[in-house]
């Protein structure tokens, strides 16, 4: 079936919200590996430090981009728990990854994309450093939980979720992008999100990610 236009138009600043979403979290570790690279030239004695800032700087963008290669990338591979534990690397510094409860399964591709994003998701979602916690397995559904000072879902995703929000109109915000991303691509491979109803005390409700049967390919 042919593309209609307004699709087509979804698709496209889709692509231009994620490329400038991509732009602004390479910024930061490139600015700090230029500088690092320049403080190294100009002073002998400041080198060695720098060093250090400019291969620490150079693991975290390649750790970055191997995550957001995967979760964005569309043709994700196959991930079991190690691998997506080592993917975790490229959430922020402030935010650890728990997958203890995590089933040792792996995921196939279409699936993993999903795991990725909703990861994503709740890295966004703690602005001060915390937990993501996932649990559960393809079978039953993963569960996702943020714990954190300030940790708070985006607030427009409950009507996202709901669909009293728009998709479209929540996309254009770079800074935003993962939200209504993570929704578009959750109908678009038929699975299904939504909060759970019990919560821990003082933390925003878990979300739980359930799959289809079809959802095994990118």
């Amino acid at each position: 079936m042919p593309e209609t236009g307004a699709s087509l138009d979804q698709a496209l600043r889709l692509t231009e919200t994620l490329c400038a979403r991509l732009c602004h979290d390479l910024a930061s570790p490139l600015g700090a590996l230029a500088g690092a690279i320049e403080l190294a030239q100009e002073e002998r004695e400041a080198a060695e430090e720098a060093l250090e800032v400019a291969v620490d700087s150079s693991r975290g963008l390649g750790a970055r981009l191997r995550l957001l290669r995967a979760a964005w990338g569309g043709d994700t591979e196959a991930l079991d728990r190690p691998a997506l534990e080592r993917l975790a690397e490229g959430l922020s510094p402030r935010v650890r990854l728990d997958a203890t409860g995590l089933a040792p399964a792996p995921f196939p591709p279409g699936a993993a994309g999903l795991v990725l994003n909703l990861l994503l998701l709740g890295a966004e979602s703690l602005p001060r450093g915390g937990v993501v916690s996932l649990s559960g397995d393809r079978a039953a559904g993963v569960v996702l939980s943020i714990a954190g000072v300030r940790a708070a879902w985006p607030e427009e995703l409950a009507g996202l979720l709901s669909g009293a929000v728009p998709v479209d109109a929540a996309l254009g915000q770079p800074r935003r992008v993962q939200a209504p991303f993570t929704v578009l691509l959750a109908r678009a491979r038929g699975a299904r999100l939504g909060f759970l109803l019990d919560s821990p005390a003082g933390q925003p409700a878990p979300l739980r990610l359930s799959f289809s049967a079809a959802v095994d390919s990118p």
